[in-house]
Parts: C-alpha cells; sequence; structure tokens
C-alpha cells in the first residue's frame, strides 16, 4: 500500500511515501510533515510507515516528503534539525501538495496537513503560510515560539495567516512543546479565530503515539488521539 517515490526538489532527488485508498475516488488526502526520528530516510521508519498505512484505510491519500534532502545522511539527527530553514520546508511541502493533487483519485478542494515532533510544527507553518489546506493537526510539535532560518519570524507569529480548523494533541509531561507552550498557543487560536481542538494528556510526553520507542509510548493515550484525529479529520474533509 505504501510506495517510496522520487520528486525533484531544488536540483534533488526528494523521497516521498505516499499512500492511497482502496476503491474509487475522489479521496481526500493529506500532506504529513515526517517527525525527526526518520531523519535517515522514511522508508526505514516503522512510526511512518505505519501512518500512511492507517491514513489510507481511513480513507486519505497520504504524501510525506523527506525534508533533509538538502543535507548529507551521516550527519546527526540535531545537526540535521539545526539547517532546516522555514522557506525551504515550504517549498517541500508544496512539492508533497502538488504531487498529491497529480493523483487521479485526490480531491484538490479537500487536502490537509498534520504532523508529529518536528514535523507538527512544520505543519503549523504550513498551514500559516499556505491557504490552500482545510485543516491542520498538531501533534506535540516544539519549538513553536522559534523561526527556524535566518530571518524566519517565530512559528507562533505567522497565526494570522491561519485560516483552517485546528487540532492539537500534547503530553503533559512534555517539555517541548511544554504546558505553558500549549497555554499560550490556544491563546493564539482563541484570539485569531479559529475552530480548534485540543487533547491534553496525563502520563504522557514527547512522542507518546511513537510504538517503536517503549520508553515513550502511551498505549491509552495513543488509542484515544488517533480516533480524536480520524474523527477530526474525517468531519472536516469528508
Amino acid at each position: 500500500m505504501v510506495r517510496q517515490e522520487f520528486v525533484e526538489v531544488d536540483g534533488n532527488q526528494m523521497e516521498m511515501l505516499v499512500a492511497e485508498p482502496e476503491g474509487d475516488g475522489p479521496h481526500p488526502a493529506v500532506v504529513i510533515a515526517m517527525h525527526l526520528p526518520a531523519h535517515m530516510g522514511l522508508k526505514e521508519d516503522a512510526f511512518t510507515i505505519d501512518l500512511c498505512e492507517r491514513h489510507a484505510a481511513a480513507g486519505f491519500a497520504v504524501a510525506v516528503p523527506y525534508v533533509f534532502h538538502r543535507v548529507p545522511l551521516e550527519l546527526d539527527m540535531q545537526q540535521k534539525r539545526g539547517e532546516l530553514h522555514d522557506d525551504l520546508l515550504m517549498v517541500d511541502l508544496s512539492a508533497a501538495y502538488a504531487h498529491l493533487e497529480a493523483l487521479e483519485n485526490v480531491d484538490n478542494g479537500r487536502i490537509g496537513v498534520l504532523g508529529h515532533c518536528l514535523g507538527g510544527r512544520i505543519a503549523w507553518v504550513a498551514a500559516c503560510r499556505d491557504s490552500r489546506y482545510k485543516v491542520m493537526l498538531d501533534f506535540w510539535g516544539g519549538n513553536i515560539k522559534d523561526g527556524w532560518g535566518e530571518g524566519s519570524p517565530a512559528a507562533l507569529d505567522l497565526i494570522d495567516g491561519l485560516g483552517c480548523p485546528v487540532a492539537g494533541f500534547f503530553g503533559n509531561d512534555d517539555p517541548n512543546p511544554s504546558p505553558e507552550d500549549v497555554n499560550d498557543t490556544e491563546e493564539a487560536l482563541k484570539a485569531n479565530g479559529n475552530e480548534y481542538e485540543f487533547h491534553r494528556y496525563d502520563d504522557a510526553g514527547h512522542a507518546f503515539m511513537d510504538f517503536p520507542r517503549e520508553e515513550r509510548f502511551s498505549e491509552y493515550a495513543s488509542r484515544d488521539a488517533w480516533e480524536k484525529s480520524i474523527a477530526f479529520l474525517d468531519k472536516h474533509l469528508k
């Protein structure tokens, strides 16, 4: 069900995972912004593969771009993260959006964006800067008060451009985003007039849905967040 494809972006061959629902479309779709632990390649990451399969089974076409294609693979995780630039991330997600648009069984008017960890922040920036997204889901996206790349504003400061409904999923034991960061994000959404829902989980920290990392995984929080996230996507994309 999940296939690996490559698209040219800024002269590089960017890896992308794509999955489509069974049956005739047109189907709604989501761009999934990758999480940081997939930095060695999307096809190597069990969590990302699982996300693709489960969203496709739930009726959503999926495209996941590999946003580290501009830096050497051998750099460690934090070095790679330090090389990211918000402007270039938008180029990568726009390429994923265009890839979904070109699929015969995708409804171009029903595309959302979501992400976990690093991807939660990227999804936020993408939805603020690209009004085509119909919905955005942020799973424990940190560094919301930072801009990535010289001259980039803080992600939270981009909220004036955010015009779609938002869902957020956060562990109360997470230091980044901390509960205070989540409170500030919620207040910004209220002030901006966005339709939103936030779900916060006690006894859960960062990456509580990342089942390959048993020390972080919370079965209850993961199950509840999955059910609520699919219900949110169904409401706004179906």
